[in-house]
């Protein structure tokens, strides 16, 4: 009797050490994403590498003795040294100091600009699809005429009109950038409307107010957080090239598409004066691809509680 219950206390000891193993405690939406985002090492390391981007973007440019404008004739075209880490330009400015400057304004107009057309698509996307009927028929004509126009093309008229610098250039980047999260935010809207939960919302009497607070914007942001992460690479590249090609920041300000156009003239004798902002450029846009990669999968509901 006494063998008897040693087995069943034994048996009875590991069922409990089984349940306290699958048991966890219960965690928010945003608590499981993060969770999971920071299982993903290549999101991970992309966060990272933009929390390391920003941090030098506040506190290179306020911590070194250079200023980005200072020119210097004996250090013109300097090579990368102790005492210029990332070397001179053309007229001896610090390049590394440059950069970081130029860093705060092609993260701020990426992150604004995409900020502003992910709430600006968003509203008109889900006034669309929750309401349908002629709104919908109406800015649905308009965004598919849009569409067809290169966006380029339409931010490059409206800076010829507005001059150069950052405003203009965040106002020309949100003309139309707002089209493809409209067409996203509409779609997922129109998609949740017909489940069964708003459903019995509206038969309950909620007002439409309601509805889209507590059970439409929930179930669409994560995806939109994940979207804006998208587009952030997509409105830093655009800055880069109009800049490039002269349409953006008007000097003695600088952001990595001048940098890139400076620093094209003199490739093939200093050639680390495009390779080095060239370099910045490619690796955000690496990081927040995989971010928002990341993100993609952090947010989706169909893996929460899979892990």
């Amino acid at each position: 009797m006494t063998e008897l219950n040693k087995d069943m206390f034994v048996i009875k000891g590991k069922n409990i050490e089984k349940m306290e193993t699958i048991s966890r405690p219960s965690l928010s939406f945003w608590q499981d994403a993060w969770r999971r985002l920071r299982k993903n090492r290549a999101a991970f390391v992309g966060l990272c590498i933009l929390g390391v981007y920003v941090l030098l973007a506040i506190f290179a440019p306020i911590l070194s003795k250079y200023s980005f404008s200072a020119m210097s004739v004996a250090d013109q075209h300097a090579a990368p040294s102790l005492q210029h880490w990332f070397g001179c330009d053309s007229v001896g400015r610090d390049q590394w100091v440059r950069t970081w400057m130029g860093a705060r304004v092609s993260l701020s107009i990426g992150l604004f600009s995409a900020t502003i057309n992910m709430c600006v698509g968003a509203v008109i996307g889900g006034l669309c699809g929750f309401y349908g009927g002629k709104l919908d028929m109406i800015v649905m004509r308009i965004v598919d005429i849009l569409y067809g126009i290169p966006s380029l093309i339409i931010t490059m008229l409206v800076m010829l009109v507005l001059g150069k610098g950052v405003a203009p250039l965040i106002i020309a980047m949100c003309i139309v950038g707002w089209i493809g999260t409209c067409r996203f935010v509409r779609g997922e809207v129109y998609r949740l409307k017909e489940q069964d939960f708003v459903l019995a919302a509206k038969v309950l009497g909620v007002s439409d107010f309601a509805i889209i607070m507590k059970h439409i914007i929930p179930n669409i942001v994560g995806m939109l957080v994940t979207n804006l992460c998208m587009n952030i690479p997509h409105a830093i590249f655009q800055e880069a090239f109009l800049s490039y090609i002269g349409l953006g920041i008007a000097p003695p300000n600088c952001s990595w598409g001048i940098l890139a156009k400076e620093g094209i003239a003199y490739l093939r004798v200093h050639p680390h004066e495009v390779a080095i902002p060239a370099a910045i450029i490619c690796t955000t846009m690496l990081a927040l691809n995989l971010l928002g990669d990341g993100l993609r999968d952090a947010v989706d509901p169909k893996l929460r509680g899979t892990e």
